[in-house]
């Protein structure tokens, strides 16, 4: 059986994200308080597999995680594409008009910056994350307070949903990574042909170092689907580049990495997988 870790507990997107990626598969659920805990726990033992969030389709990159992937030496085994649905969830028998605060992870609150808008009498506050905030609604056993959070959250903890789906934007999606370490990878990816990779490197302070770069992976065919950079502490204006890029030819990737490995500094392979399927 899988040991999975992830950031939160049971109901959290994370866990639903690792049920749906390992879904014919008998898994268990190792919870960490945050995603530098997660980090920590897969040090500690190599035999776990984790899912952590990398970016969200409204929200963005989340740029801490890039650099706890690239310092772990963990190796990126695949993704999940999971659409995240909101819902306003409380103590059984009341109705909107009766809350009067609503608890959850600060981005999922701004993600349902509409919904609270309309409803001026609703006080939003910070929480943990979405499904810590249910749990937390469900031990009060008070009335005037709810949770925003996903069905399932409300499902395991007891609570009735008030509104269903009061995200901003429908098309809201979160794209989790499969880390494992390197000895494992070959393992979980066994059937899976590698169409996607994740690569970090530095690039010299010139002018056109970034422009060079570009030119030679479009001559090669590869399709870059997200380039993100992050300044490097105690060298002022320079910056880590990580790149996804999406190809047909795994021959051709490899040239495309020989020929722009000398132009960068740490040149580094975070992963090749299979990308994600996205579905609404």
């Amino acid at each position: 059986m899988k040991r999975v870790a992830i950031q939160g507990i049971a109901g959290s997107f994370h866990d639903i994200a690792a049920r749906e990626y390992f879904k014919d598969e008998e898994i268990e659920i190792v919870p960490c308080e945050t995603f530098a805990q997660v980090f920590q726990t897969m040090k500690s033992d190599t035999s776990l597999i984790s899912l952590v969030a990398i970016e969200n389709t409204i929200a963005g990159s989340l740029l801490q995680n890039h650099q706890l992937l690239k310092n772990s030496g963990l190796k990126i085994a695949g993704e999940h594409k999971l659409r995240i649905k909101h819902n306003l969830v409380a103590i059984a028998g009341q109705s909107i008009e009766d809350i009067k605060e609503v608890y959850s992870h600060p981005i999922a609150l701004m993600q349902c910056g509409e919904f609270l808008g309309q409803n001026k009498g609703i006080k939003a506050i910070e929480y943990d994350d979405t499904a810590s905030s249910a749990k937390m609604i469900a031990e009060l056993n008070e009335t005037g307070k709810a949770a925003i959070c996903g069905e399932e959250a409300a499902q395991i903890y007891g609570l009735e949903i008030l509104s269903k789906g009061i995200e901003t934007n429908k098309r809201n999606f979160t794209r989790f990574l499969v880390l494992a370490d390197p000895w494992m990878v070959d393992d979980l990816n066994q059937k899976k042909q590698p169409n996607k990779a994740s690569l970090a490197f530095v690039l010299p302070h010139e002018e056109g170092s970034l422009a060079q770069i570009l030119s030679i992976l479009s001559y090669y065919k590869m399709n870059l689907t997200k380039i993100q950079s992050m300044p490097i502490i105690g060298h002022e204006w320079e910056y880590e580049f990580f790149v996804d890029l999406r190809f047909e030819d795994y021959l051709r990737f490899k040239q495309s990495l020989d020929a722009i490995g000398p132009l960068t500094k740490g040149l580094t392979i975070l992963g090749e997988y299979q990308e994600g399927k996205q579905t609404l």
